[in-house]
């Protein structure tokens, strides 16, 4: 079965152009004008990816892909003719995987769809039960299952990658760059600003009280650790 992807995008030439780029590479490709109609295609077709656009008509990228986090961890690639960082920091804030700003190579799209995906891939191909237990906080690898206080916490799959790396070496001090280049596998560049967004996401989901975390530390100076 092929792998499905999902394009919202107002622009049809850029519609067409991702179109043309990922049918080559052996996908399938669904195409949206504006956010309510990829929410409409979402609920009726079996998607594996989502790429949507910022602004778009009705309902724009943001609020469409805070509407599709209500009920999937589907990953999400978003695109925006802003470049600025408090674009950016704003499109994954509401539970995006990844950003890019136009214009774009295809071919820098195509390797970061590639990258979602096996992400992806690779979680559900685990085995090996991998529980991690500190305090409150349960945390299971395998079944993608996260809780404290016996709630269940949804996670974006970023956020997901992120606290398996920090719970995978218990202690262990791992600089923004060190998270960016090994959660997103791309050289770290301006990564601080994306990083510090998504560990201050996840501590606002998992700590009790996050201006005084218990579960994910920050060594001043250094980066992030959780302790076992």
């Amino acid at each position: 079965m092929k792998t499905t992807i999902l394009v919202a995008d107002d622009d049809a030439e850029i519609r067409d152009v991702i179109h043309i780029y990922l049918r080559n590479e052996g996908f399938q490709v669904l195409e949206a004008a504006e956010g309510r109609q990829a929410i409409e295609i979402l609920n009726s077709h079996s998607v594996q990816l989502v790429i949507l656009d910022v602004m778009m008509p009705i309902m724009d990228g943001i609020k469409t892909c805070m509407k599709i986090r209500e009920t999937s961890m589907i990953p999400i690639i978003m695109l925006s003719a802003k470049g600025e960082d408090i674009d950016k920091i704003t499109g994954l804030t509401t539970g995006a995987d990844d950003y890019l700003a136009k214009p774009f190579n295809p071919l820098e799209l195509l390797a970061r769809v590639k990258a979602q995906l096996r992400r992806q891939q690779f979680g559900h191909e685990k085995k090996d039960s991998e529980l991690f237990r500190l305090h409150h906080l349960i945390f299971d690898k395998n079944k993608h299952f996260i809780s404290v206080k016996g709630k269940e916490v949804s996670l974006t799959p970023r956020e997901f990658s992120i606290l398996e790396l920090l719970t995978d070496y218990p202690g262990q001090v791992f600089s923004t760059d060190k998270i960016y280049e090994t959660v997103w596998g791309e050289p770290s560049g301006y990564s601080e600003n994306t990083v510090m967004v998504h560990i201050r996401n996840l501590r606002d989901k998992i700590e009790e009280n996050p201006r005084e975390p218990k579960y994910i530390k920050t060594v001043w100076g250094v980066g992030y650790k959780i302790d076992k």
